[in-house]
């Protein structure tokens, strides 16, 4: 079977690669001919485990292949993927303007009967957008060429990407015809042959799923971080509260705990654009608002601690642990971190930062405007505080003697509720935390 996947970002090299791994040949189509020419020669975009691998080795078996021209493949291909960017405008709703791109460019040169799935998250709705211009196109040539459209939205985690893609929970797949199931089931059952776990569905409503999962587990995160604030105004503690709440089964321990806020290329997107989709409709998405307000205001906390301990923060020595918006990753795409040093520099502190992956990215998004440091350790050397933003593994269990020798102050503030206050005491630190 052959298909052909274009945008090779983070969705489209992943599904790539996976489904050339199943022996699916699978052609990635990018207008970025720089990009192209680096994959070609194994040298990947995106840091995720085990990716680099998986291109390297289907590439080697001659089953991925990589292009800029999607014509070249489409008489060969039963299905084109789309996984280009859907970026949000500046009233929060999600810019189609590469989604209809691909289907111009499917309608102008398709000749036989071809399923057109959407993998991008876009608004309830598009999968009409996307076949009228398909039409359109087809009209402009005087062709009557069959033709269908999908929807196959992806629940990827960054950092366990290939592990959610080669052993799914579920697939969610929004199709209107018979022909189009049988397309979608033969491309999925390798990856299920124990407990064949597709949802097929309408298209509107597997649209729908993607922001709904999305924002439900947004919401999660947004709520605990309100108990936790609220936790320290009162004098509880919210991993006690979390416990609590987490060991009744209708609510479950999953995405409850409480930190710095989210971020990343899925949730805050995907907040934004369904509480557009909302308004489009006169329906206003009160919850999911107040989620993303809650997010935003909690990107800054970590700042407001420092800040509170340290008084005026100018001239102080700040170190930051975790650049990413999550570990496993180098996406720093609405990171805590970003708020959280912007805010520091605007007071004149000095800020060291150290990521274990992450540190190229934040050049590229914030230049010299800090200090790189080689390793954690060498980030806190006369520094009057640590911050933790990112909850990497490398950073779980430092050598607190040697950091507090380094140090300057004894200040920790940990925006991810990983460290041991008790420890922390014992050695010589302040140490504040969310919720506790």
């Amino acid at each position: 079977m052959n298909i052909a996947i274009v945008g090779t970002g983070y969705v489209g090299l992943v599904s790539g690669a996976c489904f050339a791994e199943m022996g699916i040949v699978v052609t990635c189509v990018d207008i970025d001919s720089q990009k192209i020419e680096n994959l070609r020669n194994g040298i990947i975009p995106i840091y995720e485990p085990g990716l680099e691998e998986l291109v390297k080795r289907n590439v080697g078996e001659g089953r991925l292949h990589f292009t800029t021209d999607l014509t070249e493949c489409l008489d060969q291909v039963e299905a084109v993927f789309c996984a280009v960017g859907t970026p949000p405008d500046e009233d929060g709703s999600a810019d189609l303007t590469y989604v209809k791109n691909v289907a111009r460019t499917f309608g102008q040169n398709i000749k036989n009967y071809t399923l057109l799935v959407t993998k991008s998250t876009v608004p309830v709705g598009t999968s009409k957008i996307v076949r009228e211009v398909v039409q359109q196109e087809l009209d402009k040539r005087g062709v009557d060429v069959d033709f269908e459209v999908a929807s196959n939205p992806e629940f990827l985690k960054e950092g366990a990407a290939i592990k959610d893609f080669m052993s799914p929970d579920r697939v969610v797949v929004g199709i209107e015809s018979e022909r189009a199931r049988k397309v979608m089931e033969r491309l999925y059952r390798p990856f299920m042959m124990n407990s064949f776990r597709v949802i097929f569905m309408d298209i509107a409503s597997a649209e729908m799923t993607k922001y709904a999962a999305n924002s439900m587990l947004a919401t999660r995160i947004s709520f605990m971080n309100d108990i936790a604030n609220l936790c320290e105004l009162v004098g509880a503690d919210v991993n006690m509260v979390r416990k609590g709440i987490g060991s009744d089964a209708r609510i479950g321990t999953k995405f409850l705990y409480p930190g710095c806020g989210y971020g990343g290329s899925c949730f805050p997107k995907d907040v934004k654009a369904l509480i557009k989709t909302g308004k489009k409709h006169g329906y206003a998405m009160r919850v999911i608002e107040a989620v993303e307000e809650v997010n935003e205001r909690q990107k800054s906390i970590v700042y407001d601690k420092l800040r509170a301990s340290l008084g005026d923060l100018k001239g102080k020595r700040i170190a930051i642990w975790g650049l990413a918006f999550k570990p496993e990753t180098d996406d720093m795409r609405e990171a805590p971190s970003l708020v959280v040093i912007g805010r520091l520099l605007a007071d004149g502190a000095d800020v060291t930062v150290y990521d274990p992956v992450a540190m190229d990215e934040c050049r590229r998004r914030i230049g010299d405007s800090v200090t790189y440091a080689s390793d954690p350790y060498d980030a806190v050397i006369e520094a009057d505080a640590v911050a933790l933003l990112t909850e990497w593994k490398q950073l779980r269990m430092p050598s607190w003697r040697v950091v507090r020798k380094a140090m300057k102050g004894n200040l920790v503030v940990d925006g991810r509720n990983i460290y041991d206050p008790i420890e922390l005491a014992e050695n010589g630190f302040e140490y504040h935390c969310i919720g506790r």
